[in-house]
């Protein structure tokens, strides 16, 4: 026995049990939320959806929607978007899947539904447009879409701070600059007259200073509604999440901001948060904050103590009472899990061949006859492949998927410069 401990180290039983207790919590964390506002344009909209079933068999799953909308020009995109966004990333997934696959492919499905959430909104000829931030729980499993210049942050347990978003804002992010310029926009400052430029870097035609949204048609294709996709499982631990509109972002640092409401249940949270924003700035811009806790479930209360007994019989228990310097307490310590976030999926690129490709681990659950993006369905041979006029160099067969209907492959066309600005779908 004690040749074989040598090469495998024993778990001792109360980790194992421990362990089997983490996984139920991983199910089942509780989920509480609280969001305030101020506004200066009322063009900040927000959705909150807890408690959404989705059935499985015998079996009933939840999850829970938060979404932020920063609207500009106008608040029409903001609300289609609220109204919509949802149901058109649930319409992009497969029926049927089990936790994992629906899981595994809410990445794909938020690229799909936010370009059709983009697609339907022009096909209204809507001006205006929206950020997005964009945030599904599922147990400890949290996956967010953004684009434009709102954000989620994620504070673990242990105090890590987590950026879930990416900032589409062209006076910081080079790579969308480079992106814009390639397929043919331009990105300069406003030029007021005799060589002066003024504010920050802008998209032309349009002026608008993002290169990611919903809507904005009348700006050009360079800004395109695919957003950036990120997804983590946090330990049975949990964390805190703060979603909010550029209104926080100017004014407050990711760690300014959970500072500030350190301690406090969530509705006092968001409050404190944009009431320090606005009071380090001032209102000049609507200010919206999400402040959501992810936490273990709460522990059963302790049972009540038993009678007292005779002293002999603590006598007897105190012989095999487990003392801390015993070396099962060590191994107890030595075998607990890490609390740490697992970063599992991180996708930005704006181009829709890399975000829809086949290589997606669950590509044979996607209708080879649906188009990809407005899931419309179609005839074998209507499709055109999601590589189309792509430079990919591998073979691309008859069958290979994706497939686009002919409108939302203009689209993609579109938002890749090889289509000239100005067609309405």
């Amino acid at each position: 026995m004690s040749a074989r401990s040598d090469h495998h180290q024993t778990v001792p039983l109360s980790v194992l049990l421990k362990r089997e207790l983490a996984s139920e919590k991983v199910e089942k964390p509780e989920i509480s939320h609280g969001q305030a506002n101020q506004s200066k344009k009322g063009e900040d909209f927000t959705l909150v959806k807890t408690e959404c079933q989705r059935v499985l068999g015998d079996d009933v799953t939840t999850y829970h929607v938060f979404g932020l909308f920063d609207g500009h020009n106008g608040s029409a995109a903001a609300i289609y978007s609220k109204e919509n966004l949802l149901a058109n990333v649930l319409g992009a997934i497969p029926p049927d899947l089990n936790r994992d696959e629906w899981i595994a492919a809410l990445p794909r499905a938020l690229v799909a539904g936010f370009v059709k959430t983009d697609k339907d909104l022009q096909e209204r000829a809507r001006t205006s447009g929206t950020t997005v931030t964009f945030v599904l729980i599922e147990g400890l499993f949290v996956t967010v879409a953004s684009v434009g210049d709102s954000r989620c942050i994620l504070e673990s347990s242990e105090g890590e701070i987590y950026y879930l978003s990416a900032d589409h804002r062209l006076e910081t992010n080079e790579e969308e600059r480079k992106r814009i310029i390639a397929s043919g926009g331009e990105v300069g400052r406003l030029n007021t007259g005799g060589g002066t430029q003024i504010g920050p870097l802008r998209c032309w035609p349009g002026g608008l200073c993002l290169s990611r949204s919903i809507g904005d048609m009348d700006v050009g294709e360079y800004i395109v509604p695919v957003p950036h996709v990120k997804q983590v499982k946090l330990s049975s631990s949990g964390g805190r999440l703060v979603i909010s509109s550029d209104g926080v972002w100017d004014a407050l640092s990711a760690e300014t901001a959970f500072e500030c409401c350190r301690g406090m249940p969530p509705d006092a949270a968001a409050s404190q948060i944009v009431k320090e924003a606005v009071g380090f700035k001032g209102l000049r811009d609507d200010t919206t904050c999400i402040v959501i806790d992810l936490q273990p479930p709460e522990k059963p209360s302790p049972p009540l103590p038993a009678p007292p007994r005779k002293q002999g019989m603590k006598v007897f228990k105190s012989m095999f009472k487990k003392k801390s310097s015993e070396p099962s307490s060590v191994s107890e310590k030595e075998y607990s899990e890490p609390d740490a976030v697992e970063e599992l999926v991180e996708e930005e690129s704006a181009n829709l061949s890399e975000r829809l490709d086949t290589k997606y681990p669950i590509c044979n659950m996607f209708k080879l006859f649906i188009c990809a993006i407005c899931q419309v369905e179609m005839k074998p041979g209507e499709g055109v492949s999601i590589h189309s006029g792509t430079e990919n160099t591998k073979k691309i067969r008859p069958w290979d998927g994706p497939f686009l209907c002919s409108s939302c492959q203009e689209k993609k066309e579109a938002m890749e410069g090889r289509r000239t600005f100005g067609g309405i779908f």
